[in-house]
């Protein structure tokens, strides 16, 4: 089976070298968003599912250590994100680690050692969560079992990854194409094949216990979460 995507987004207002740095993370297999400016940014920062944030200091109306902070603190995305600037000072590398970032590369860099740094946030990030619960639902990602209830249930490999996205976002709404997108990459399948798959997600998962977790938000996407909480 096909593992999820590695989706980034690079937020740089100086456009040629946003095209130089998307086309070389392209080629090394990366999804690439753009973004010129703070407010797109955070749009799609919190609309979206990345695996990191390439973000520029330096940007036009909301600068990128706002950017940073208003991702962590009002909208609790917890992404990697590393920060992008021409200022080389220690008091300003200070101020992008205070704001949030998880990294800080200094301008110009070269292109594989902005690749290897979001390679190490990017595996530091995903082994910092190794288990997931949701109401008496659990996903263990270093045994891939699954379990509610101390029942263990069997899953096929799509369908092991959407619940991952599911129960890592929760209790969030997922959109469809954010799902699609970290299953299938800039390929999914035709239009039913998702809705199929979240069929069999929810029949093994909800279908045989009380209280359903999986749900279907009409216009934005799937959540994961228990109906007690809302």
């Amino acid at each position: 089976m096909k593992t999820p995507n590695k989706s980034i987004l690079l937020v740089e207002d100086h456009q040629e070298l946003a095209e130089t740095v998307g086309a070389y993370l392209e080629a090394s297999g990366y999804i690439v968003d753009y973004a010129s400016d703070g407010l797109t940014a955070m749009h799609l920062g919190v609309t979206n599912i990345y695996e990191a944030i390439v973000l520029d200091v330096m940007l036009p109306g909301v600068d990128g250590l706002t950017v940073c902070q208003r991702l962590r603190n009002d909208a609790n995305v917890t992404t990697p994100i590393i920060m992008l600037t021409a200022r080389d000072q220690l008091s300003d590398k200070l101020q992008g680690f205070e704001s949030g970032a998880d990294d800080y590369l200094i301008k110009p860099f070269d292109m594989p050692e902005l690749e290897a740094r979001l390679e190490a946030v990017i595996r530091r990030s995903q082994h910092l969560e190794k288990e997931y619960h949701v109401g008496g639902l659990t996903l263990n990602l270093d045994t891939m079992e699954v379990v509610r209830d101390e029942q263990p249930l069997t899953l096929s490999r799509t369908l092991f990854n959407i619940l991952h996205v599911l129960i890592r976002e929760s209790p969030k709404v997922v959109t469809r194409a954010s799902l699609e997108r970290e299953l299938w990459g800039d390929e999914p399948p035709d239009s039913d094949t998702l809705r199929s798959h979240i069929y069999n997600l929810r029949r093994i998962i909800d279908r045989p216990f009380e209280e359903p977790l999986l749900q279907t938000r009409q216009g934005q996407g799937y959540c994961l979460r228990k109906a007690s909480s809302e």
